[in-house]
């Protein structure tokens, strides 16, 4: 039974996570400590996210980012290497309820961004010709080093850090493919770096390894059913996608954690 459900939870939560730039942890934490406990979550994880973004990142490669992923990857490594380790020694409750704060206040902030005026110089140089004139302006490259740390920080303490950086992202100036793209590769760099470490820490056994691939093998058709749908998708459609699915992941994740915010 464990194995069906997550097999179908997974393959729903990649095709929605196509279409709204990610979130599949969001549906798959709960189903992983319900069955296997709250240690497990990260292991499991991991290893799913790291097959299921690979796929993603060799499908889209043609439209990755690569300014960014070069800024962003030593600080992810940093983070990823740390948060791994920490999550060995100490129980994080306290990191969800703040992840859901900072996703309900990248929600209002994205929005507003949206809103302001806009200067010609917040063009990327290689925005394609309708993205030139509408980009946010105040993400520069070197943001995504800083943020970068603290989302593979946050992510090897319990497993994913869920949409957080996809506000960043649509603010850079990333839209559908395009933020996929280089989303997937980020992440994988992060949970290559996630694994190799829990591996050397002694986190794996073959049981969650296995799950962790079921996970990852759910996303292989999820993401091709997935993009097809994106296709038909327009700029704004997605971005709302996007910004709808941090909104309530951020509400979610505080009314589950309501106990503990109760004891504070």
């Amino acid at each position: 039974m464990p194995i069906l459900v997550l097999g179908v939870a997974s393959f729903v939560a990649w095709f929605i996570s196509m279409l709204a730039g990610g979130g599949s942890p969001f549906i798959l934490i709960p189903l992983i400590t319900l069955f296997f406990g709250a240690q497990a979550v990260a292991p499991v994880l991991t290893t799913g996210l790291l097959v299921g973004n690979a796929q993603r990142s060799l499908v889209f490669w043609s439209s990755v980012d690569w300014l960014v992923t070069a800024w962003y990857l030593p600080g992810a490594v940093a983070g990823a290497v740390l948060g791994s380790y920490v999550f060995t020694k100490i129980q994080a409750e306290w990191v969800q309820p703040l992840i859901a704060v900072a996703l309900l206040w990248m929600v209002v902030d994205a929005a507003w961004s949206r809103r302001s005026p806009q200067s010609p110089t917040d063009s990327h140089p290689s925005d394609p010709p309708e993205l030139k004139s509408s980009k946010p302006s105040g993400i520069r490259p070197w943001h995504f080093g800083v943020y970068g740390f603290f989302y593979a920080f946050g992510s090897g303490l319990i497993g994913s850090m869920g949409p957080i950086m996809n506000p960043l992202y649509l603010n850079y100036g990333l839209e559908k493919e395009r933020m996929i793209a280089t989303k997937s590769t980020n992440v994988v760099a992060v949970h290559i770096i996630k694994m190799l470490t829990y591996a050397t820490l002694g986190v794996f056994t073959p049981t969650l390894l296995a799950y962790g691939l079921l996970i990852g093998a759910a996303a292989i058709p999820a993401n091709w059913l997935g993009k097809r749908v994106l296709d038909r998708m327009s700029s704004a459609q997605f971005r709302q996608a996007v910004l709808t699915f941090v909104a309530v992941s951020g509400v979610v994740m505080l009314w589950e954690q309501r106990s503990l915010l109760m004891i504070w």
